[in-house]
C-alpha cells in the first residue's frame, strides 16, 4: 500500500506534463452540481492502475453506469487523500443512482472530510435532505495522521441489510438507517466536492452474506 501511495504521488507530479499519457476513464459519466460547468474545469480524471484519479474542479459525481447494486449488498470504496491545503471539502461514495443525468436524479451519498467526520446525505432532485449531519467518529482519519506518507487512507463501506442500512469507516460503523428511509439500489459511484486531490484505488460491490 506504501507503494501505491509513492506512486500515486509520482504521477500526479507528472501530471501537468504528461496527463496526455494516462487513460481517461471509459464509459464513465459526470455530472457537477452547478449548471453550466464542464469537464474542462477538471484538473485530472483518469484510470490510474489501481484505480482512478481526481482532482477537483467543481464538485460532482463520477459513475460507470455498469456499477450498479441492488438487494442485499456491500458497497466498498478505498480512498487516499492527498494534501487538502486546510480545505475541509467532502468525498466519498454514492449509492442508490437513479436518472443520473436527469431533472430527476436520486441518490443517497456517505461522504468524509478532512478532520475526521462524515455525512449521510440524499439526493432528490436539487433537494440534499440530511440523513446524519456533520458527526465526529475515532475512525475516520485525516491528512495529519498520515505520517510520513503522501496520503490518508480511509475505506467507506455501505452494508444494505434487508431491514438496516449500515454506514463504516475503516471496518468501524459509524451509523445506522432503516432501508425505507433511504434510495438503496441502483448506480454506485463516487462523489468529490471542490478542489480536492483523491486516488480511488477500490470501488467494489460485493453480495451482502
Amino acid at each position: 500500500m506504501r507503494t501505491l501511495r509513492v506512486l500515486a504521488a509520482l504521477a500526479l507530479l507528472a501530471a501537468p506534463l504528461h496527463a496526455q499519457d494516462l487513460q481517461r476513464p471509459a464509459g464513465w459519466k459526470v455530472r457537477f452540481d452547478r449548471a453550466g460547468s464542464t469537464e474542462a474545469e477538471l484538473e485530472m480524471f483518469v484510470s490510474m492502475p489501481p484505480g482512478w484519479h481526481i482532482t477537483t474542479g467543481p464538485a460532482g459525481i463520477f459513475w460507470d453506469p455498469s456499477v450498479t447494486a441492488s438487494g442485499n449488498f456491500r458497497a466498498e470504496m478505498e480512498v487516499f487523500l492527498f494534501d487538502p491545503q486546510g480545505r475541509r471539502e467532502a468525498f466519498g461514495v454514492v449509492f442508490g443512482g437513479k436518472d443520473l443525468e436527469g431533472d430527476g436524479q436520486t441518490y443517497t451519498y456517505f461522504l468524509l472530510r478532512d478532520g475526521g467526520e462524515f455525512i449521510v446525505k440524499r439526493r432528490q432532485g436539487a433537494e440534499t435532505p440530511t440523513l446524519v449531519d456533520w458527526t465526529s467518529h475515532a475512525s475516520v482519519r485525516s491528512y495529519a495522521d498520515r505520517g510520513e506518507d503522501a496520503s490518508v487512507k480511509n475505506v467507506l463501506t455501505v452494508e444494505a441489510g434487508a431491514e438496516t442500512v449500515r454506514f463504516l469507516v475503516n471496518g468501524q460503523e459509524v451509523a445506522a438507517r432503516p432501508r425505507e428511509q433511504l434510495p438503496v439500489d441502483g448506480v454506485v459511484g463516487i462523489r468529490v466536492n471542490h478542489a480536492l486531490n483523491l486516488h480511488i484505488s477500490r470501488l467494489a460491490v460485493t453480495p451482502l452474506g
